[in-house]
This record gives C-alpha cells, sequence and structure tokens, in this order.
C-alpha cells in the first residue's frame, strides 16, 4: 500500500459532487437508498500527473512505463458502500463470505492477458475496520495462476469456478485505510466487498492498469521478467513457461454497462439541475 498519493482536498473536490449526482444527502441516511453503488464515470484524469507515486510504482511493477498502455487514467466512478450487511452480525475475511472475485469483467481471460496489468484499490474515504474495506485473499495469486495455465482456451468472467478457487486459499485481509491511499496488488488477487458495519460512506475505485502487450513468462534475460511476471511463474513453479492462448482473445461488454449509461445520464441530470 502506498500512503499520500493525493489530497484530502483534490479527493473532496471529487467526492463531494458524488452526493449530488446520486440525490442523495450525506447527512441524512434515510435518503440512501441503496447500500452500494457501482458510479459511472464522469471525469477522468492522469495518473502521472494526479499521482506520480503510484505511477512510479505501477511503472516498476510492471516492467516500465514502455510496457504500459498510456495514457493509465483514473476516474470518479466510485463503488460506494454505505451500508452493506449493516443488518446481519459481522463476519470477519474468511473463504466462507460471499463475493469474492478476480476483477475483468470486460475481457477473456488467459494467463497473460494485458487488459489487467494490476489490481488497484483507490481510497477516496477514510476506512476503518468493519467499514466496509475490501477483503482480500493474499494467497490466491498462484491459485489463480494454476486455473489459468490449465485452461489455455481462456475464461470469460462468468466461468470462473470462485467458490472452488477461495476455498484453497487460507491468508485473509481487510484492508482499511486514509484517503489519499492506493493499493496495487496482483491482478490475480481474489477479492470480496466487506459488510459496513459503521454507517459511514466509504468511496473507493478499482481502475485497471492496461499492458501494451501481454505478459511474457518466456523472455530471453530473466532479469526482464516484471513483478508481476515473476509471481505468475513462482505460482507455477517454473523458471520460465511458453504460454501460447489456445482460444481468442475478446472483449467482452459487462451487463453494468447498460445500468451505468442510465445512471450517467440520471446523474448529469441532477448536476445540472443543481447548477442552474
Amino acid at each position: 500500500m502506498l500512503h499520500d498519493c493525493f489530497s484530502r482536498e483534490a479527493a473532496t473536490r471529487l467526492t463531494d459532487r458524488a452526493w449530488t449526482r446520486l440525490g442523495y444527502d450525506p447527512d441524512d441516511p434515510t435518503t440512501w437508498e441503496q447500500a452500494v453503488i457501482h458510479m459511472p464515470t464522469h471525469e477522468r484524469f492522469d495518473v502521472r500527473e494526479f499521482a506520480p507515486t503510484v505511477w512510479g510504482a505501477v511503472c516498476d511493477l510492471l516492467g516500465g512505463e514502455g510496457r504500459i498502455k498510456q495514457p493509465y487514467t483514473w476516474g470518479d466512478g466510485f463503488i460506494v458502500n454505505l451500508r452493506e450487511g449493516a443488518d446481519r452480525p459481522w463476519e470477519p475475511p474468511s473463504a466462507r463470505v460471499g463475493g469474492w472475485h478476480k476483477d475483468g469483467d470486460f475481457f477473456r481471460h488467459f494467463l497473460d492477458s494485458p487488459e489487467q496489468g494490476l489490481l488497484t484499490l483507490v481510497v477516496w474515504s477514510d476506512i476503518e475496520p468493519r467499514g466496509g474495506g475490501t477483503f482480500v485473499a493474499a494467497d490466491s495469486v498462484p491459485v489463480v495462476a494454476r486455473y489459468l495455465a490449465a485452461h489455455p482456451e481462456g475464461m470469460l468472467p462468468t466461468e470462473f469456478p470462485t467458490k472452488a478457487l477461495i476455498a484453497e486459499c487460507s491468508q485473509f485481509v481487510e484492508t482499511t485505510g486514509r484517503v489519499g491511499d492506493v493499493f496495487l496488488l496482483h491482478p490475480y488477487v481474489l477479492h470480496a466487498k466487506s459488510q459496513n458495519h459503521l454507517g459511514v460512506p466509504r468511496l473507493i475505485t478499482n481502475p485497471p492498469v492496461h499492458l501494451k502487450e501481454p505478459m511474457n513468462f518466456n523472455r530471453p534475460d530473466p532479469a526482464d521478467y516484471s513483478p508481476v511476471e515473476l509471481a505468475v511463474l513462482r505460482g507455477l513453479g517454473v523458471d520460465r513457461l511458453d504460454f501460447q492462448p489456445a482460444g481468442p482473445r475478446a472483449a467482452v461488454v459487462p451487463e453494468r454497462a447498460a445500468r451505468q449509461q442510465r445512471m450517467l445520464e440520471e446523474e448529469k441530470a441532477r448536476l445540472a439541475a443543481t447548477s442552474g
């Protein structure tokens, strides 16, 4: 986790507007119609300028800026957790909680997929324990690597046997943080939303980092492997692997796309009404 990657003032400019977009009053929980909302994106900004510390770390983890599809941007498509599971007893992170998944609902997954070079969690509001922080399976990279290596034909996002994969994991973490913190995680890390027992709004985003080319697990010079590639090789227990996809790479239109487009138009209307 990286700390103080952007200022609280920069975050407030975006998060204050989120309440107008939602049509909710931040001080009146009776107006919070939904417990969890995946908001659409209105504004994008280049991470190189907005959070240079993050940009430098991303380059280090992926083998240099020449391997990253640019511009690498973040946006204000917040994932808002207002009171998820507040009506149920607290469940600590474990394989038993629901909702575990691998990110990437917009592409067919292969061992070397370039669509998501890193899993990122950008913290836009303070997150205390039991306050809706993301659950992470810290030992899931080898599990997912083995599964994808055994399926070179590729997997649609809906085809992952997540329950079976998470059952192989045993190291679970509840993330917490402060505004400006950023988690940079391996793209194979399984994670899940958690309950928000505090009733304090939690806002994060999880923008993917796109690679220019698929990951390469058979580089002539081992020193050229990125840390992300090395983690896959370690998970598979090999020094190199000549991986070749046995199916076509393909984009997927996620179910959320149409819903978020409708939300975008509704939010624009609310913003226009407020500014008028």
